[in-house]
């Protein structure tokens, strides 16, 4: 039964929102958390974030113009409370599923999301193209950018502060601290002297000091400057955000609207510069179980309301993530070198296992990719065996140092690549679609794809023991496929592959992920007469070459099949065959990749499906190379 939420009821745009008095905002505060707790124990997603905004959303869209003025939520998974405050309450129960809405703000969603953020640290420098943009054509609007305190342990977000400090841009941005305390409220006199610094009043003498401060001395002048800026800091914090031009206001309590709203409009209708208004808020906040649980509770899968406890389906096999992690604790004790290196997801990654057992040999840098490569590159200078373990897509965000500071200098830098291909829920901006591209066209780089658990484990020891230059495994993301697991992996022979089944008349050579659905092709096109191989590549780069010639000397077709992009394992063997001349004997070869295209949000099996990489498509694509027709009944 959906909660009872008279107020909120009457709110179906901003627009309805504003028309309510500071008063009644409370009551809706309680009415949206409510909400958003019974729409994500339905849908799964993330929760914690979401909870902990709640108040800071409605003071936002209660004294901001939106969307004519810009709210950039950042990372866009704090967004579930603007998303059913801004006309999508009624499709919020489809959040994360297939043709429903995004878990992260979205452009083609809705006009009051400015800008997709699904990654971190992009708010501030998306907010001055924002605010320097409207300026350049003279329209006059506020631009808000929240950032987490996670996010802004990014390069990135410095960089866009020094940018718009320097240009004294008209920007606002909001640091939603939320876990590292920064800097905590202290009660009364903190709001009271945010609301005197944002206020016209402190504001308009300060202006007076700076005209005052112009005709003095500059010995004095610069005295005067900075006994204003350590007395205010003295009391307030926030001394590296002013030297980076920013006007600071905080910290403040963001359940507190009382005093959230004055400070809002102080800074709305101000026309002071950059300014960061630097919020205190909770994670989970108001809901007992994700209080309690933050770390549990950020993300989430369906849950009891009234418990907190999750559904979660009994796995079948141990999951990829869980296999790496345990394996690398194993290799951690027959090596003292070995070091794990994570970018602020030492759960995400199972690193985590890895630092459980060597506390002393793990490092988590934040959200720093670039840093976290570079960092494990001066790591390997040393002798040490550093494991970078990022997620496929986030690593793109450290490519400059791969290339300059791993791949030029040839330092065996190991990098486990997690949720290598689709992952369901949170489509298309989490998707592990280029790492092969990018990585393979790196000279010098080894690269990696595990089929199934047991291939992982060999993998990390393999990585474990390579120490010629960079070595990558890509892995995906969720449960292995059931094989039995050795005590302890295996070292594979560099660039060697496998063949797991033979056949005479149709080659499968699958790198990764697709190896099962490839089984699963074969035994169908068994049934229909047609012999078929199998095969396991291992290895992108360096390639089996002469796997790959054997199986286009004795076979009519190869199909090679990948979770992965144009430009991957495909374009080598394509390359390979052609330079070797084999297909000048007609050898009829079809790449299978990652269709041209983002996929959004549905299960990973959807997604496999609609990519045209599950049994069915390879079984079509071997058929149809023949120049025959797939039976109805193999294809139902």
């Amino acid at each position: 039964m959906r909660p009872e939420t008279p107020l909120l009821d009457t709110v179906q745009i901003p627009a309805d929102l504003r028309k309510l008095t500071d008063d009644q905002l409370p009551q809706l505060a309680q009415e949206l958390r409510t909400e958003m707790i019974d729409a994500v124990s339905v849908t799964g997603g993330h929760l914690g974030a979401g909870l902990g905004v709640v108040e800071l959303t409605i003071a936002l869209h209660h004294t901001f113009n939106t969307p004519h003025d810009r709210i950039i939520w950042d990372v866009g998974h704090q967004c579930y409370p603007h998303k059913i405050l801004t006309g999508r309450r009624d499709r919020i129960r489809t959040l994360r599923k297939q043709d429903g809405l995004s878990g992260f703000t979205k452009r083609s969603e809705s006009e009051y999301d400015p800008f997709g953020a699904a990654h971190s640290s992009t708010s501030i420098s998306a907010g001055l193209g924002m605010a320097e943009g409207s300026r350049l054509q003279g329209v006059k609007r506020d631009v808000v950018s929240i950032i987490g305190d996670g996010s802004i342990t990014a390069g990135m977000a410095y960089e866009a502060m020094n940018n718009a400090g320097a240009m004294d841009a008209r920007q606002i941005v909001i640091l939603n601290d939320n876990d590292m305390s920064i800097a905590p409220p202290t009660g009364a006199m903190s709001h009271y002297l945010a609301r005197l610094v944002s206020g016209k009043t402190y504001r308009g003498l300060r202006e007076t000091a700076k005209q005052l401060n112009e005709k003095l001395p500059k010995f004095l002048a610069d005295k005067a400057r900075k006994t204003e800026e350590y007395a205010r800091s003295f009391w307030t914090g926030g001394t590296m955000f002013e030297e980076l031009g920013f006007y600071y206001v905080g910290p403040i309590d963001g359940h507190n609207l009382s005093a959230l709203l004055p400070i809002l409009r102080n800074v709305r209708d101000s026309e002071q510069g950059p300014i960061l208004i630097h919020v205190r808020t909770e994670k989970g906040k108001g809901y007992e179980p994700a209080e309690s649980s933050a770390d549990k509770m950020h993300g989430v899968s369906k849950f009891n309301v009234i418990t907190g406890e999750q559904s979660k389906p009994t796995p079948n096999a141990p999951s990829y993530t869980k296999v790496f992690g345990q394996t690398l604790a194993q290799e951690g004790e027959h090596d003292d070198r070995i070091v794990g290196i994570t970018a602020a997801m030492p759960n995400g990654t199972g690193i985590d296992i890895f630092g459980e057992a060597f506390p002393d040999r793990i490092y988590d840098v934040g959200i720093a990719e670039q840093h976290a490569v570079t960092f494990a590159a001066g790591l390997a200078t040393e002798g040490l065996k550093p494991f970078c373990a990022i997620y496929s897509t986030f690593l793109q965000r450290g490519y400059d140092q791969v290339v300059h500071d791993v791949s030029i200098q040839n330092l065996p830098v190991r990098f486990p690549i997690d949720r290598a291909g689709f992952v369901g829920a949170d489509g298309a901006t989490h998707a592990g679609s280029f790492d092969v591209a990018y990585l393979g066209c790196l000279p010098g780089f080894t690269i990696m794809a595990a089929s199934d658990e047991a291939e992982l484990k060999h993998m990390v020891r393999t990585a474990a023991e390579f120490d010629e230059g960079p070595i990558a495994f890509r892995y995906p993301r969720g449960e292995g496929v059931g094989v039995d697991m050795p005590e302890r992996g295996e070292v594979l022979e560099i660039g060697k592959g496998r063949i797991v089944r033979q056949g005479t008349k149709i080659a499968i050579l699958s790198f990764g992920s697709r190896l099962a659905d490839s089984l699963l092709a074969a035994e169908e096109l068994q049934r229909l007469g047609l012999s078929t191989t199998v095969a396991d590549a291992r290895f992108a780069k360096p390639l089996d070459t002469d796997l790959v010639e054997r199986l286009a000397r004795e076979h009519e077709v190869l199909i090679t099949v990948e979770e992965g992009s144009v430009g991957g394992f495909s374009s080598y063997v394509l390359h390979h065959l052609a330079t070797c001349g084999a297909l000048d004997a007609g050898l009829k070869v079809r790449p299978m990749v990652m269709p041209d295209e983002y996929i959004d949000q549905m299960s990973p099996d959807a997604m496999i499906e609609r990519a045209g990489l599950d049994s069915r498509a390879i079984l079509a694509t071997a058929v149809a190379a023949l120049g025959m027709e797939v039976p109805v009944a193999a294809n139902s």
